[in-house]
């Protein structure tokens, strides 16, 4: 008897669905996952197997949970990147002058990838993690990408990930986002105020090379140590001169 399967393109587009899924539930067992989806339980139950098969899916008992094998795929390729062999070892040394997290973060996908993170010596704990994906205009080396991107691609950004809130001071509307951007423009580095994080502030610099946008550099504090002066003038210009480095660095690569 004949049996009609996915077409190949379709079901690799349902593995990666139930990846996703997994992950964002932080591990799930089969009935969970086929809540999620409107396909058959043998179906998913065939995708978790060869998944797991594969090694990118781990069986803990009858939760199924994403390996670490993803932290093998994702640290190659940024140790490969030149962009990430000549920013780390400034981002480190910003993070050692400061005290603070110094943050790096490259734009895929419309989305904000945490590139790399350093913990200074007084930095607190927060979420962010490498590999950590956010939404651009909820951070400020996100906005500080946004407001380098041509028009039309940070026109096809918001058309697909939209303006959504994190905190109540998440910048939602448009024409508020495109007046900062501007000004981000002008002064050449942008500000999170608690945007992303209640009580944690940041301040970033995009990184530009051949008139291109190819990252963005932060450093991050609770807003009791990021305030005045501080807040003002000192991070901006160490950061400023951080991502001026980096820069240079990457025209003579």
């Amino acid at each position: 008897m004949h049996v009609e399967q996915d077409p190949p393109i379709k079901s690799t587009a349902t593995s990666l669905d139930v990846i996703e899924t997994v992950h964002e539930m932080g591990g799930a067992t089969l009935p969970e996952v086929v809540e999620r989806f409107e396909k058959p339980r043998s179906t998913v139950h065939d995708h978790l197997k060869t998944l797991t098969e594969a090694g990118y899916l781990v069986k803990d008992d009858r939760t199924f949970r994403v390996s670490v094998r993803f932290l093998n795929l994702g640290g190659r390729a940024r140790a490969d990147s030149q962009f990430f062999q000549v920013a780390e070892g400034e981002v480190r040394q910003l993070a050692s002058d400061t005290g603070e997290h110094a943050n790096l973060m490259i734009e895929e996908n419309g989305r904000g990838i945490f590139l790399y993170k350093v913990k200074g010596s007084r930095s607190v704990n927060l979420d962010t993690y490498e590999g950590m994906e956010v939404d651009l205009h909820t951070t400020a080396m996100g906005k500080a990408i946004l407001a380098w991107v041509s028009e039309a691609k940070r026109d096809a950004i918001i058309e697909e990930h939209g303006l959504e809130p994190v905190t109540s001071k998440t910048v939602t509307d448009r024409d508020e986002l495109e007046e900062e951007l501007e000004a981000i423009r002008e002064r050449g580095y942008a500000i999170d105020n608690e945007e992303r994080v209640e009580g944690v502030r940041c301040v970033a610099a995009p990184i530009v090379t051949d008139d291109r946008v190819v990252g963005a550099v932060s450093v991050s504090a609770p807003k009791s140590r990021m305030n005045g002066e501080r807040f003002e003038e000192t991070i901006p210009s160490e950061v400023l001169s951080t991502a001026n480095i980096i820069e240079v660095n990457l025209q003579h690569a």
